[in-house]
């Protein structure tokens, strides 16, 4: 599940401060797949290679990208798989699928845009006022919204292949 995240991060529409990718269809259908911890774990484990320098971040890799006004819907995601895996806990329900994952995204989205926040006035001493920085960082919020349909619908048929 890291590895298709990272390779989400690579279907991407760039802009200024967040780019739009595929990560978190991937984050959505690995964690409520996989479950809480290992969700959460998968997400860690692509934080810690994206770290360690090999580019599978949407703009890179490496240690200094945790300066990246982007970087805190990365530390988002492994909170936000534990609570996606830990509500959809392997459900066929396709309500409870995408219940979880909307609220993995709203943990994710927290995390993303006080960082981006964080990042703007502090870092980058930006002139945007609180609220451009909020519209920025919430600028992909709709596609994702729309993409925990046919992600929950993905895991919904996984979890009955398994079943067989």
């Amino acid at each position: 599940m890291a590895a298709l995240t990272a390779a989400g991060a690579f279907i991407r529409i760039p802009l200024p401060t967040v780019p739009v990718t595929l990560q978190l269809p991937f984050v959505c259908i690995g964690s409520a797949y996989l479950g809480g911890r290992r969700g959460a774990a998968s997400q860690a484990i692509y934080l810690a290679v994206g770290l360690m320098g090999f580019p599978v971040f949407a703009k890179g890799g490496g240690p200094q990208y945790v300066f990246e006004p982007s970087f805190g819907y990365l530390l988002g995601f492994i909170p936000g798989a534990f609570i996606i895996g830990h509500i959809a806990n392997a459900s066929t329900a396709l309500g409870r699928c995408v219940w979880a994952m909307l609220l993995g995204l709203s943990v994710v989205y927290i995390s993303g845009i006080t960082y981006l926040w964080i990042i703007m006035r502090f870092l980058i001493e930006s002139p945007l006022s609180t609220a451009a920085i909020v519209q920025l960082g919430a600028a992909p919020l709709l596609k994702d919204v729309l993409l925990c349909f046919p992600a929950a619908y993905t895991v919904i048929h996984l979890q009955r292949l398994r079943a067989f």
